[in-house]
């Protein structure tokens, strides 16, 4: 396993527990819309874009 594989599994797991232990819902917010989602839903959903955006950055620079 290589430290690269150490750093993304013990990030998974502290986001986890983070989001493990902050279920309320929230209310979202933009332009016109407005609904609400817990925030555990909305940490997962900023974790996975923030995942995806950097994928598509390093596949840009390959």
């Amino acid at each position: 396993m290589t430290w690269k594989w150490v750093v993304v599994v013990t990030v998974l797991v502290i986001v986890i527990v983070f989001t493990a232990q902050n279920f309320e819902l929230v209310q979202i917010k933009f332009f016109v819309w407005s609904f609400k989602i817990s925030s555990a839903v909305t940490i997962f959903i900023s974790l996975i874009v923030g995942f995806l955006i950097g994928l598509l950055v390093s596949i840009r620079k390959n």
